[in-house]
């Protein structure tokens, strides 16, 4: 799919990942950008269109798709990392969390958009993972749960989808310097590589991106005996 042209939403797109992809989107051509955010106010980047999107709430969800109906890509970039494991006290409320904003989240603006998707040619689903949906540590163990379960939805929604012709691209990648990353001491992508590594796969018409050498080593090492995810990652 090619983003000259294109009319795009992004989720979380007020900062960070979201907001280089509303930059880069404009910058390839891109005849419209809609920029959802919880608070629309937060979107403060020149040509775009601002809309209130809270990925939790239904509403707000169909809300969007019933106003974005010339939408021809979707990045479902929204998302939430907290620190902490399973065992941890507010450990299930954390599961909880993630799994509503990394997966239902997803979902929820995946089912809403597909048609409007369909009614427009096809366009492309482009949903941002993490290399934490293959490898885990204890301090984002919850996290990469729910990066987990949404690699898997991103694999089945590429299989539904096929049939109308939308293309299903999923970004996986290591740490990237954001707010969400901060106070991690490890090394970090910026942002803007990993949007300009996402938009060329997308381009390319890919089903899969992995934005960083540490995501291709990690990818290689799943079919490794044993496998890298049986490790620590911090190993």
């Amino acid at each position: 799919m090619q983003l000259q042209d294109a009319t795009v939403l992004i989720t979380g797109a007020n900062r960070g990942i979201g907001l280089a992809f509303a930059r880069e989107a404009l910058a390839r051509g891109a005849r419209k950008v809609y920029a959802g955010a919880r608070n629309p106010a937060s979107v403060t980047l020149p040509g775009v269109e601002a809309i209130e999107l809270d990925v939790t709430q239904p509403g707000q969800v169909a809300a969007a798709a019933q106003r974005c109906g010339d939408v021809t890509l979707v990045i479902n970039n929204a998302g939430i990392a907290n620190l902490g494991g399973f065992l941890a006290e507010g450990g299930i409320e954390s599961a909880r969390a993630h799994l509503e904003t990394n997966f239902f989240g997803l979902l929820r603006v995946s089912q809403a958009f597909a048609p409007v998707l369909a009614a427009n040619g096809g366009g492309a689903l482009l949903n941002v993972l993490s290399i934490a949906s293959w490898i885990n540590t204890p301090m984002l163990s919850v996290y990469g749960a729910s990066k987990s379960a949404a690699w898997a939805l991103t694999n089945g929604l590429r299989h539904d989808l096929r049939a109308q012709g939308t293309q299903v691209l999923g970004l996986h990648m290591g740490f990237v310097d954001t707010d969400l990353t901060r106070g991690i001491e490890m090394p970090k992508s910026t942002p803007q590589d990993i949007v300009r590594r996402a938009f060329d796969a997308l381009e390319a018409g890919a089903e899969e991106v992995l934005g960083d050498e540490l995501t291709q080593q990690v990818k290689r090492g799943l079919s490794a005996d044993p496998g890298i995810y049986l490790r620590d990652a911090r190993a």
